[in-house]
């Protein structure tokens, strides 16, 4: 019998339970997983969206999605609205108003309609270019479901993801992987010793307890950083200049009555220095304002909050967070690899957090199954930090698109987030070849894309990008024009039956939280 492999998880919440609860089930046999979680740090809590892979993650880790829904408190999520981003017509208006669903199209078929669709002269908000690719955008302002009580676990008729409470959620998946085996020791790291090769060779608890020894290491310890940051002096990418936000405060408000409705979707309201998330739970609802403080001081923005809660936000207590948006130049550095906070941080705009921690845990469950030695340790380790660095300024681009083509320049925040010098080189490119063409699939490279072409012309269209790649398409081919804004017709059409086919968000959520 081989010798059994030592893995250590620094930090528990979310990113440490998660990559426990996979790890305990890609590894096998061949290792031990021992968590190491402090009972000084709490759980930051406030990540409560996610992105469609979690379904797949959870229902790999063989369990119910009702009993997951009910341990986690969980909604059904089938995209985000945003709101007041675009700044057309005028700020403010209320046809500033569109979605990022959550549903694909067929593959290519918004490559093709595009063209025809810019020169129909369509107004892309009203019907809205998501309405023409999908029947999700009708579905979710109705408020119904994805999927029916009936549907197969994990499956339905569109495509959705969860809301969730964060501290049920990472809760949950501490049962799940200390019902596979994971060990819990409850301590403080204070700090790791090295060997002389610079690998970790064990991490010692502050209370003088034992140190506890691994052949692996994974830092789940937050912003921290306490393995890669802290003992292996990976240096922090800032990403200040580009995404400016770097506050957030946060604020739970409680339904004002048990029937009222549960928007399926994330609502992403602009303001004058950030924007306000809301996210909708069985009893309650969770808010927060994230803001540049170069632009908005921390009081001004708790009132902003305040405000947009209406009368309860008078009383109702709120959470001030400060942030660094970034990442490691180098996530994994010998036998230590980062996964969470510790890796990097984007603001919550997309709901990346949970689908990063997803990525990394899948791609080490995969290179540690070749082994620890050394020369293997290193091409691995390469190749996860290529990966990992291509996708974080792809997840950078993609979520300075929603600022950067606003046509807002109604304060400071907009006029800096407009101003191409804070784009990267790379966006740049893509938005000067694109107000001449529509994207194609070889802008970009998939394998580290969290978001694929048509989330990118969701957004696009929804924020009215000024453009010429239609002009002349309807002419130059009339009968391809012809069917494919016929095919657009044809599934608007089918909207009423779609939403009629689909239960109320509100009445599926009771029935599977047992609420009625």
């Amino acid at each position: 019998m081989g010798h059994t492999r030592q893995l250590v998880i620094v930090g528990g919440g979310t990113a440490g339970w998660l990559t426990a609860a996979m790890l305990s089930r890609s590894l096998g046999r061949d290792w031990a997983i021992t968590l190491v979680e402090s009972p000084e740090i709490g759980i930051i809590g406030v990540g409560e969206g996610s992105f469609p892979t979690l379904r797949n993650t959870i229902a790999n880790l063989g369990v119910a999605e009702g009993d997951f829904m009910r341990a986690a408190r969980a909604t059904f999520k089938q995209g985000v609205r945003f709101v007041g981003w675009s700044g057309r017509p005028t700020p403010g208006n209320t046809a500033d108003d569109y979605f990022h669903p959550f549903d694909l199209p067929q593959p290519g078929s918004d490559e093709r309609l595009m063209p025809f669709w810019l020169d129909s002269g369509v107004d892309p908000r009203r019907p809205s270019w998501a309405e023409a690719l999908s029947l999700q955008e009708n579905v979710i302002r109705a408020g119904r479901a994805p999927k029916r009580a009936q549907d197969p676990d994990f499956a339905g008729p569109l495509n959705y993801a969860y809301h969730f409470d964060a501290v049920a959620l990472a809760g949950y998946l501490r049962d799940i992987a200390e019902a596979k085996g994971v060990r819990l020791v409850e301590t403080t790291i204070a700090s790791a010793r090295l060997t002389d090769q610079g690998l970790v060779a064990a991490i010692i608890p502050h209370d003088g307890a034992p140190e506890i020894v691994g052949d692996f290491f994974i830092d789940c310890s937050g912003l921290a950083a306490k393995l890669i940051g802290e003992a292996l002096g990976s240096p922090f990418v800032p990403l200040g200049d580009v995404l400016l936000n770097d506050r957030a405060i946060a604020m739970q408000i409680p339904d004002a009555a048990p029937d009222a409705p549960i928007a399926p979707y994330t609502k992403a309201t602009a303001h004058d220095a950030g924007w306000i998330w809301d996210i909708a739970l069985p009893d309650r609802r969770g808010t927060g304002y994230v803001y540049s403080s170069a632009h908005m001081s921390d009081d001004e923005a708790e009132a902003t909050i305040r405000r947009y809660a209406g009368g309860a936000g008078e009383t109702l207590t709120t959470r001030r967070l400060q942030f660094r948006t970034g990442y490691r130049a180098s996530q994994w550095i010998g036998n230590c690899a980062a996964i969470g906070l510790s890796a990097g941080f984007f603001e919550p705009l997309e709901s990346t957090g949970i689908m990063l921690i997803e990525v990394a845990a899948q791609m080490l469950g995969q290179m540690l199954r070749a082994g620890l030695d050394p020369a293997v340790l290193e091409a691995s380790a390469r190749s996860y930090n290529r990966h990992m660095a291509a996708r974080f300024a792809a997840i950078t681009d993609f979520l300075k698109l929603h600022y950067c083509i606003s046509h807002r320049r109604d304060t400071g925040y907009w006029r800096d987030n407009t101003d191409p010098a804070t784009w990267s080189e790379s966006l740049r490119d893509r938005i000067a070849q694109w107000r001449h063409r529509v994207p194609s699939r070889f802008d970009f490279v998939v394998d580290h894309e969290s978001f694929l072409p048509p989330s990118w012309t969701y957004i696009l269209n929804g924020m009215g990008f000024d453009t010429a790649a239609g002009l002349g398409a309807i002419e130059a081919d009339p009968q391809g024009a012809r069917q494919a804004l016929s095919a657009v017709s044809q599934l608007r059409a089918a909207a009423p039956q779609a939403i009629a086919a689909l239960p109320d968000h509100r009445a599926l959520i009771n029935q599977i939280h047992r609420l009625s």
